[in-house]
């Protein structure tokens, strides 16, 4: 059971931490929040379940007014103070606690599979993290992949945003390398539609999901452009869409487990690299890694996170 302190984080962006602590064999994660967090998490999930309601998605049941009336009386108890978000009890004791120095983290950090490392014992771990300039903006990049339970509604708002930002200082923005962006739900991108994003993603794109014509087959080649796919898990999940034999992946998914995203060839050990969404992007664009002064260009001016540690020990 992992504890995740996420402060002034909202659910539907700190949902990326309780993912990923299945990486680290937990049994179960939790999110520990403020209340003022809570309550925009709750009207935040309330929102979009609403919307789901108003397009004839519920049942006779009507599970997601259920939803929708338990999310209410959520936000009732909190605000009267009746029963604030959870906390650990003062006295609690933990196996280990770990500490994230915020401070430390000056540049991106990518997830490396290590594959030529010479101990087979150490490939494919997740613990080989290395920072972005450790690569000199040189390694080549064969696939981008923006997905999965790792990204939220602001990756595609940075993704968007990046794209603007790139040609206000290049002229048009040419992929070097295939980009595949899933987003997570179609509520999501509804949002995105009503925001002026996802009208630049399209923009850019090679292609875009429609769901009245579906894909027979999941894709297994990519050209140099932006794929808009369908909201899922897409090339995470390893037994549908993969990346071509021996490539070298850059993903924002939570796996770089050998055959996941990407297969060995004869010639060539697949990998799949772990990063954030602007280095995916990039990577992509480029068509290998981007050097630090690349990457700090590319994200001038753009929120990349509104995160702030706990304000106060969140203890009951």
């Amino acid at each position: 059971m992992i504890e995740v302190h996420i402060g002034t984080l909202p659910s539907d962006k700190a949902f990326t931490f309780t993912d990923w602590t299945a990486e680290m064999k937990a049994k179960a994660s939790i999110c520990i929040s403020q209340d003022d967090t809570l309550i925009e998490s709750l009207e935040i999930a309330k929102r979009r379940i609403e919307i789901m309601i108003n397009k004839g998605m519920d049942n006779g049941k009507q599970i997601l007014q259920g939803l929708v009336d338990t999310a209410e009386n959520r936000v009732s108890e909190i605000r009267s103070g009746e029963k604030p978000a959870l906390t650990p009890d003062a006295d609690a004791s933990y196996y280990a606690e770990f500490v994230v120095d915020l401070d430390q983290v000056v540049e991106p950090m990518i997830a490396d599979p290590d594959v030529h490392n010479d101990d087979v014992s150490k490939r494919y771990t997740h613990d080989t993290i290395r920072a972005l300039s450790y690569y000199k903006g040189e390694k080549p990049v064969d696939l981008g992949f923006v997905g999965s339970c790792m990204v939220h509604k602001g990756d595609l708002k940075i993704l968007s945003q990046m794209l603007k930002n790139l040609e206000k200082k290049q002229g048009r923005v040419e992929f070097n390398a295939p980009l595949v962006v899933a987003a997570p739900t179609y509520n999501i991108i509804d949002e995105l539609k009503e925001e002026g994003d996802w009208n630049i993603l399209k923009e850019y794109s090679g292609f875009e999901f429609n769901d009245d014509s579906p894909k027979g087959a999941a894709r297994l080649e990519y050209e140099n452009m932006m794929y808009l796919e369908r909201p899922g898990c897409n090339l995470c999940m390893g037994n549908q869409e993969k990346a071509a034999k021996g490539d070298t992946v850059m993903a924002t998914s939570t796996r770089l487990f050998q055959g996941r995203l990407v297969e060995d060839s004869d010639q060539k050990k697949g990998e799949s690299l772990l990063s954030s969404t602007p280095v995916v992007v990039l990577s992509a664009i480029l068509g290998r890694t981007p050097s630090f002064e690349e990457y700090k260009s590319a994200v001038d001016g753009i929120d990349l996170t509104a995160f702030a540690p706990p304000q106060e020990e969140m203890v009951a």
